[in-house]
């Protein structure tokens, strides 16, 4: 199956082990990632007030080029906040008449919803199953214990972006079961994790981000996985902070789904972006005989 595959800005730069390990596993499960050859930023952020027409040019070119340069009907992207700005982009072209045309006008096309947007997670559930995927599984991630934490953006607004329940969301647990590894349920894999507050507010990020990790490790869970990199960066990166100020707390590694996906589907998972890490996962996987290199690996 062949897809338009938007990387976005994230996944092109500092999450690019996370981009090598989708595009990786996306092709050994049977899709095929085309990248878009000419993409701008989706702008990050869906405008809170969309009389700003501007704030929505950028993902509504996005959008046009999947049909044109492409000639694609469907668009795909593993970044949680470029699938939440296209996907309620491309509801409002739908629903907005007056709107549209005006977005139209400024970005010189003529544009309305054509295209579907689909996350990846959506698209490996959806079109190419779970037990598809199971079938491919050379490794199996047996006694692995991992919360997935679904964030925001592919759960709110429900009406617009959710392809999960928003309160009981279940796919990042059903893959990982498909490879192997054991779900681990817990009562905040859908709560915020505070998101952009970490570059103003960091001191209350770090408080939501200690509630999320507490509630994964008191159910279980040796690790988590999560399909966003803002996630992944908050959920890593604030563990050195709580660790200061939480006495006795012990780190837990955070990965994207797709470096345990690799692995699972036996792909060579060094340019996966272990390095980038700030609580290197390398050491569980090695504990769990699922890694064979070394530290620097």
């Amino acid at each position: 199956m062949k897809v338009s595959y938007f990387p976005g800005c994230t996944l092109n730069t500092t999450g690019k082990g996370f981009d090598n390990a989708v595009r990786a596993a996306a092709a050994a499960v049977g899709l095929e990632l085309v990248e878009l050859p000419e993409w701008n930023c989706c702008g990050a952020t869906f405008p809170l007030i969309v009389d700003n027409m501007l704030e929505l040019a950028a993902p509504a070119h996005v959008l046009v080029a999947v049909r044109d340069e492409c000639e694609g009907s469907i668009v795909t992207t593993a970044c949680t906040t470029c699938y939440n700005v296209l996907k309620r982009t491309n509801v409002f072209m739908r629903g907005h008449e007056e709107e549209r045309e005006r977005i139209n006008a400024f970005i010189e096309a003529e544009y309305d919803g054509e295209v579907e947007v689909k996350d990846i997670v959506h698209l490996l559930r959806d079109d190419v199953g779970f037990d598809a995927v199971q079938q491919k599984v050379q490794e199996p991630l047996q006694g692995l214990k991992v919360a997935s934490y679904y964030g925001c953006m592919v759960l709110r607004p429900p009406d617009e972006v959710a392809y999960d329940d928003p309160d009981h969301p279940q796919s990042l647990d059903d893959l990982m079961a498909a490879l192997g590894a054991t779900p681990v349920d817990f009562p905040h894999k859908n709560e915020c994790c505070g998101a952009y507050l970490a570059v103003k507010a960091p001191d209350v990020t770090r408080e939501m981000v200690y509630t999320i990790l507490r509630s994964a490790q008191a159910a279980g869970a040796e690790a988590i996985v999560t399909n966003c990199p803002l996630c992944q960066f908050n959920l890593d990166k604030q563990q050195a902070e709580i660790r200061k100020s939480r006495a006795g707390y012990q780190s837990v590694p955070v990965f994207y789904f797709s470096q345990l996906m690799g692995l699972a589907l036996g792909l060579d998972a060094s340019d996966y972006g272990w390095e980038r890490h700030y609580i290197d996962a390398r050491p569980l996987l090695r504990d769990k005989g699922f890694w064979n290199g070394t530290a620097d690996d």
